[in-house]
């Protein structure tokens, strides 16, 4: 039976980690850290959701605060942020590798996953791959403003998961983006969803979706 409690850390000299921790059956279990997006924290519903179904499969399931949402509860990250937010991912991976030191895995939704695959391209030995759902690839309705200058370095397995109606990237987009990282990479495309990827009426076929995505890809060879 997995279990869930507020989690918090103050050993890592790269900030504080707070958020929520589903603890796996054994301590050999492979890690997952889930962030969020801009506008939300580790409490929002496609999170605690993941969090609960990958546990179930038994992985151990870290749903944190990035430090912009730690400092203040509501808004948008403020200009200049992505250092300390990556470091306060950097922070989670160590906190997680003494808990449970088998296969870490980063993943989050939006600038969440923005983030965790910016840490990943500069430093690769952090994780074993990334789940990165609703990629922001652009802002809505400005295609020019790609935020992909750090896909060339990525070295990491990286499945991207996305709604065919998100306005931050079309399909097409997301796969001539995807061309440009060397990893073993995939594009789980969700029907009918769009940045949020999850909805009322589509929740129980996503979740199951995304989970057994990510497994097969993670068991995949490249």
């Amino acid at each position: 039976m997995q279990t869930c409690e507020p989690f918090s850390d103050l050993s890592d000299n790269n900030g504080p980690v707070r958020g929520f921790l589903h603890r796996a059956s054994t301590p050999e279990a492979d890690c997952l850290i889930l962030t969020h997006g801009a506008g939300a924290n580790c409490e929002s519903p496609l999170l605690v959701a993941l969090a609960e179904a990958f546990c179930a499969i038994g992985l151990a399931v870290l749903r944190c605060n990035l430090p912009f949402r730690q400092s203040r509860p509501h808004g948008p990250p403020l200009r200049g942020s992505a250092d300390w937010d990556q470091a306060g991912l950097r922070a989670a991976v160590a906190v997680m590798r003494r808990l449970n030191p088998a296969r870490m895995f980063l993943g989050g939704h939006s600038y969440g996953g923005r983030q965790a695959s910016m840490l990943a391209a500069s430093e690769p030995q952090l994780a074993d791959g990334l789940l990165l759902l609703s990629y922001p690839l652009h802002p809505p309705k400005q295609p020019e403003k790609l935020r992909t200058a750090h896909f060339s370095s990525l070295q990491v397995p990286a499945l991207f998961v996305q709604g065919v109606r998100d306005e931050f990237a079309t399909l097409a987009e997301m796969e001539s983006a995807l061309a440009l990282i060397p990893a073993r990479k995939e594009l789980l495309a969700i029907t009918g969803a769009g940045h949020e990827l999850m909805t009322k009426t589509n929740r129980v076929d996503l979740i199951a979706a995304v989970t057994s995505g990510f497994g097969a890809f993670m068991r995949a060879k490249a």
